[in-house]
């Protein structure tokens, strides 16, 4: 894959987690997705991963993953992020800071390592992305290329 390609795939990937756009899943995930996360190491269909997408927004509504910074190759990426959710009983905003570096195969996302720290961190940057694969606005307010 280019890493235009791979650009795509997060942009459709956004859209997964920001828009719930859940169709989506299955063009962007492997057959088998391997998690490696604070549960353990698992493996997940995308219609099983789907159905836990779309469970993880109603128990944390308003989800959003704040990206402050990435890397994008051609069968691999990383991202910087904090996720963000409210509360559903209080609707108190909630934090925690996370990195999260992906394996790509055959154009879809096939192996994961999440880190998140505890509840209730984030990073210091007081800028994020725009979007997940787009960078940080520079000083002037312009987009870096």
């Amino acid at each position: 894959m280019s890493e235009q390609d791979v650009r795509q795939l997060f942009d459709r990937w956004e859209l997964v987690w920001h828009e719930a756009q859940h169709g989506l899943v299955a063009d962007c995930v492997a057959p088998i997705y391997i998690r490696h996360d604070e549960s353990g190491t698992r493996r997940v269909t995308p219609a099983d991963y789907a159905l836990e997408i779309a469970a993880a927004q109603r128990d944390r509504p308003k989800t959003r993953f704040v990206v402050y910074d990435h890397a994008i190759g051609a069968d691999r990426a990383w991202f910087r992020f904090t996720l963000r959710w409210s509360d559903a009983a209080s609707g108190e905003t909630c934090t925690r800071a996370g990195l999260q570096v992906y394996r790509i195969e055959d154009g879809k996302l096939a192996e994961t390592w999440l880190t998140l720290l505890g509840l209730g961190s984030s990073w210091p940057d007081t800028v994020a992305q725009e979007h997940w694969t787009s960078r940080r606005p520079a000083a002037t307010g312009e987009v870096d290329s």
